[in-house]
């Protein structure tokens, strides 16, 4: 969870957090805006900054140690954990877990993308209404059309464009909304 979900969670305001952490406000409201890097930080002030949000100092680091890999193992890793857990259970740990907004502050656009796109899709496929949380996010859409790279190879391969535009017509709504060709999430191996 990120400094910003803390606070909301909290409802505890920037000034309040540099108060009680005894970090200058300017600081800590670069932090909180990303213009500072709370990993680049000194050891004292990711610990007065636990301690002040009654965090462990790992707590407080750990949305920023995630190490991003590529899009299609991270297509694959949601797709598998969507079989593993099951459509209901998928959507409440998506839900619980924050990673669409985590994503998405981080600017993983991707991701948060792809995320939102299946968590619609499941929810409608088991007539579930959609979280308004993501309304925001919903607006959004990458600027890029994204293809599965097996459908990018077959298309050079055998020299069609217009392989991409029939994948386009069969692509789940959900995830063409933003941009995103995929028509499958469910047959994973």
């Amino acid at each position: 969870m990120t400094i910003r979900e803390t606070l909301k969670e909290k409802n505890m305001s920037v000034y309040r957090l540099a108060k009680e952490s005894r970090i200058p406000y300017a600081t800590v409201n670069d932090i909180c805006t990303g213009k500072a890097s709370l990993e680049k930080c000194s050891g004292e002030t990711i610990y007065k900054l636990a301690k002040a949000l009654e965090l462990s100092m790992e707590e407080l680091l750990t949305p920023c140690l995630l190490e991003r890999s590529s899009f299609e193992n991270f297509k694959s890793t949601v797709c598998h954990r969507l079989k593993e857990l099951g459509d209901l259970n998928f959507i409440m740990e998506t839900l619980e877990s924050g990673d669409i907004r985590m994503y998405y502050e981080k600017k993983w656009y991707p991701e948060s993308l792809y995320l939102l796109a299946m968590l619609d899709y499941i929810s409608r496929e088991n007539h579930i209404a959609l979280d308004r949380e993501f309304d925001d996010i919903r607006q959004c859409k990458l600027e890029i059309v994204l293809y599965p790279l097996s459908l990018q190879a077959m298309s050079l391969a055998v020299g069609k464009q217009d392989m991409q535009k029939e994948a386009e017509k069969s692509a789940i709504p959900e995830f063409l909304r933003f941009n995103i060709i995929e028509s499958d999430v469910r047959n994973v191996i």
